[in-house]
């Protein structure tokens, strides 16, 4: 990757993060219809917005989405997970959507308005930067944590903002099929809208995955995509 685009990219995420950030801080607590207060993603706000207190019990999340950083992550998907395209077909998540290629994987709801659109674009950008490898040796995988609500159709509309290729799936389902893999990635929360901020990186093949907190560069991604390939060949 050329210098120029490096900074580009990371112009542009830096950008993303900014407008994220001041959306949150100004989302804290929204009134509703109904008089009373809403609150969308506060779990993603940086640890310096003030909403982050001592009995929150969410700060734990607040906390690891501003930190940021990386660690290996304890992985063990199910087989038999099937979930629902955003073409609205039947996929198992281990043997068609992974298969023997590196899985990056990130966790939205499409009513977000904050949060999950600088995810999404973050991938979209990693999608352009793996160019051919993408397909062949990775694929993305996008995983709504409100399958309530997310249709095919709506996470198909939502995906139009990122134009997903091919190897870009966005996955959806039955609440306990999705549940289950939630839970399988560790991203499982009981209110959906306090889902932690990440993405994984995993081989399926040899169970090795890392957990990227917060708002990981696409370089910081393909960098845990290499070492993941290399390990292969070591």
């Amino acid at each position: 990757m050329s210098r120029h685009r490096k900074a580009a990219g990371k112009s542009l995420l830096a950008g993303l993060l900014a407008m994220s950030f001041a959306g949150l801080a100004g989302a804290g607590a929204q009134p509703s219809a109904d008089g009373h207060a809403t609150h969308e993603h506060a779990n993603h706000e940086p640890a310096t917005l003030p909403s982050i207190a001592a009995d929150d019990p969410h700060a734990q999340h607040k906390q690891q989405a501003a930190a940021g950083g990386s660690k290996l992550a304890s992985v063990r998907l199910p087989e038999g997970l099937v979930l629902t395209n955003q073409k609205g077909e039947q996929v198992d998540l281990r043997r068609d959507v992974i298969g023997d290629r590196v899985a990056v994987v990130n966790f939205v709801y499409t009513n977000c308005t904050t949060v999950c659109p600088v995810t999404s674009t973050i991938f979209s950008m990693l999608q352009k930067n793996l160019d051919r490898r993408l397909g062949k040796e990775v694929v993305l995988v996008t995983l709504t944590v409100d399958p309530a609500r997310d249709t095919p159709h709506r996470l198909r509309s939502f995906a139009k903002n990122f134009a997903p290729g091919e190897a870009w799936s966005w996955l959806t389902g039955d609440n306990g099929t999705v549940e289950s893999a939630l839970r399988a990635f560790g991203a499982y929360a009981a209110n959906f809208e306090d889902h932690p901020a990440m993405v994984l990186v995993g081989d399926a093949a040899n169970s090795t995955w890392y957990r990227l907190y917060g708002f990981p560069a696409p370089e910081a991604i393909e960098s845990k995509i290499d070492e993941l390939l290399n390990d292969r060949t070591s």
